[in-house]
């Protein structure tokens, strides 16, 4: 994918037991609990492994 990134994070409430995420320009999901547990996981696996990819790329040690 090479859109450009959103340094900046999504606002999420909840109405009437339902998840809703407001995103960059405009996306809007609304999720069951279930669903937005599930992709918190995800998204906080997928951040963790983003970080150490850019902290070895800036410090050279891609590929160890």
């Amino acid at each position: 994918m090479t859109m450009k990134p959103h340094d900046r994070p999504s606002d999420v409430t909840v109405e009437q037991g339902e998840i809703h995420i407001d995103g960059p320009d405009g996306v809007a999901v609304s999720m069951t609990p279930h669903a937005a547990e599930e992709t918190s996981h995800r998204l906080f696996d997928a951040a963790i492994e983003a970080a150490g990819d850019e902290k070895r790329s800036k410090t050279g040690t891609e590929g160890r």
